[in-house]
């Protein structure tokens, strides 16, 4: 049986939640104080494993409205549940006419009893104009044979035969119109033997179909008393959490227990019940043991129950390997974890563990418990805030979790994106608080900002993660260009004979002294660059192999700096280069050309500093007797 929908009524913040769609994992945002809580108490209350109690008016009725409003018989709670093929069977072999029942209702009210109903229910099919046509032979075949017997059968007869045909008559009330027919025609058969008359096969036949249909009607009213009662008893309980349940790390199995038996065992020790159960271990058979003196078996039976919890804590819980040990001391059991695979592992008691692991493990302990074999097998979970504790990564583990590990149905409420199930957004409901209507609960995406917030930076988180895996890919080229940029280059030996490369003209025009180059200057008007007072020019040269090129733009700069003339200098241009500039027909390479013809006029006592930008990069001096070098060599 699945919960399919449900609707929440007249308690605390929620007027009329409207008709709220369930799927195995249902996911309710909402903003604080929006009533999200609310629904799931009010839903707990329908089937809870506390046993069903009365609502408190005062407490949980509405408090804009006026108390006389709220009646035992107020609507709280409306669920609609789904069969599966078994319980459809079974259903309708307790009510027949329920063969087609897919769905049942379940419902309670502010008093402490609940209802059900049976959806698509066929109504009881009653053929009146048969019923009608049967009755007029049957009554004229009575009466014909009390004609043949004694008068005072005769009497008898005949009016058992008239109120056979007033019973017959049929009312809008089936159930009270067949118990009446029934007894009617139990009368008939009786005033038939008194009166040893009989009626011919035909009529007898007739009469006995319709006593079946009228005891298949006056039987059916118990039938479906005893399918609603099959459905409230085969009705999921509702556990709700909005706490992880405590779980010392440190227990007594002895005092554990002494309270087992007198069945006063506190939450703390209820929990370490159910960590047992998961372990596969046995408190009792434990403290035998102890009373034998057998502390080698009791050994063996922790150690393996720690490597059987440490197995599926590292399944799920991904924030970090972890090891799960049990210790004994006596009469007490220690839960002690520890870092997996450190050099040296510390051994810490669970107690001393983070908060977000504490929730954790006791989450997983106590619905493993419950949900395999135990008392919440096929309950729904109901989860305040789950995972409030934990860091995100964990968060979507635990998500992970519900879905992998849990054959229940589970809602739960969340602010955290990292709870949103981006994958199955049709699971996602939004909850809204309006001061007018109360608390409502939308089953699309719909609400203020605020509302959808943890929607949308879901989306937008789940965006990035799936674009990750684009982005590395394309740093690949790019991180390729670079590493073949710093690969050593030929040395430019002859820079006018094979020419400058674009990308290392490029760099030389960046970084030469001269500042302006003038381009498309010809070479008998050569451009001018002034070097401004306190300004100095930097020359960085990023990578020693690119000095080469550097140094055939910088060459001429070296003797015009110290010339205290203030008019132009003319710097000579070397006849090879011009040769090499007109045997060139790229414009790209005629920039070394150009840059050696450019003249400075240089202003008196201000110098030009140059700066290396790295501590291994070549001098200005060096750079330029270079340049000088690859000049000569040139020509």
């Amino acid at each position: 049986m699945r919960l399919a929908s449900f609707q929440i009524t007249n308690f605390r913040s929620i007027n009329d939640s409207g008709l709220i769609d369930s799927s195995q994992i249902t996911a309710i945002l909402g903003r604080n104080d929006s009533g999200k809580s609310n629904l799931l108490r009010a839903l707990h209350s329908l089937n809870p494993a506390e046993g069903l109690v009365e609502l408190s008016p005062i407490k949980d009725f509405p408090r804009h409205r006026r108390l006389e409003a709220c009646t035992a018989d107020t609507p709280v709670v409306f669920t609609r549940w789904r069969l599966d093929d078994s319980e459809q069977a079974a259903l309708a072999e307790i009510l027949p006419r329920a063969a087609g029942v897919r769905h049942v209702t379940a419902s309670r009210g502010y008093a402490a009893t609940r209802s059900a109903g049976l959806e698509g229910l066929a109504p009881l099919s009653l053929d009146v104009s048969d019923i009608k046509g049967k009755v007029r032979k049957i009554v004229p075949a009575v009466k014909a044979a009390a004609e043949k017997v004694a008068e005072e059968a005769r009497a008898a007869l005949e009016q058992e035969a008239d109120t056979f045909d007033a019973a017959m008559i049929m009312s809008p009330d089936h159930v009270k119109w067949s118990a009446g027919a029934v007894q009617a025609m139990q009368a008939l058969r009786k005033a038939l033997a008194a009166a040893d008359a009989e009626l011919s096969d035909k009529q007898d036949q007739m009469l006995a179909e319709l006593e079946e249909q009228a005891r298949s009607i006056a039987n059916d009213e118990p039938a479906l008393a005893r399918a609603r009662a099959w459905v409230l008893e085969k009705l999921p309980r509702f556990i709700y959490v909005d706490e992880y349940p405590a779980l010392p790390g440190r227990q007594n199995i002895a005092e554990y227990l002494g309270r087992q038996g007198w069945g006063q065992l506190t939450p703390a020790q209820q929990s370490f019940g159910k960590l047992c159960k998961v372990a596969g271990l046995d408190p009792r058979q434990l403290q035998g043991l102890l009373e034998k003196n057998d502390l080698a078996t009791r050994n063996q039976l922790v150690n393996r129950a720690g490597s059987v919890v440490t197995a599926e804590i590292r399944r799920l819980w991904k924030d970090r390997p972890l090891k799960v040990r049990f210790n004994l001391d006596g009469q007490h059991l220690d839960t002690l974890v520890s870092d997996a695979g450190e050099a040296y592992e510390v051994e810490v008691n669970l107690d001393e563990r983070s908060r977000g692991f504490q929730w954790f493990f006791s989450f997983y302990v106590t619905f493993f418990a419950d949900t395999q074999g135990g008392g919440a097998e096929d309950a729904v979970l109901l989860l305040d805030e789950p995972g409030l504790h934990l860091h995100a990564h964990s968060q979507a583990d635990l998500l992970a979790h519900f879905e992998a590990d849990f054959g229940n149905q589970i809602l739960y409420t969340t602010h955290s994106p990292f709870m949103v199930p981006t994958h199955r957004l049709d699971a996602v409901r939004t909850a809204s608080l309006d001061e007018s209507h109360g608390t409502t609960v939308s089953n699309t995406a719909q609400g203020d900002e605020r509302t959808l917030f943890p929607l949308k930076a879901a989306l937008a988180l789940s965006r990035v993660a799936q674009s990750e895996p684009v982005k590395a890919e394309a740093a690949k080229p790019v991180a390729a260009v670079k590493a073949e940029a710093t690969k050593p280059a030929a040395a430019a030996k002859t820079v006018a004979a094979d020419g400058v490369k674009p990308a290392k003209v490029a760099k030389a025009a960046e970084v030469a002294v001269t500042v302006a180059p003038a381009v498309a200057a010809p070479a008998a008007a050569p451009a001018t660059a002034k070097v401004e007072a306190a300004k100095p020019v930097v020359v960085e040269s990023a990578k020693p192999v690119e000095a080469a090129p550097v140094a055939a733009a910088a060459a001429p700069v070296a003797a015009p700096v110290a010339a205290p003339a203030a008019a132009p200098v003319p710097v000579e241009q070397p006849e090879p280069v011009k040769a090499e500039a007109e045997e060139s027909a790229k414009p790209a390479e005629v920039a070394p050309v150009v840059a050696a013809a450019i003249a400075i006029e240089p202003e008196p006592s201000k110098p030009v500093i140059a700066e290396s930008a790295k501590s291994e990069e070549a001098p200005v001096s060096t750079v330029a007797e270079q340049a000088g070098d690859e000049l000569t060599q040139a020509a």
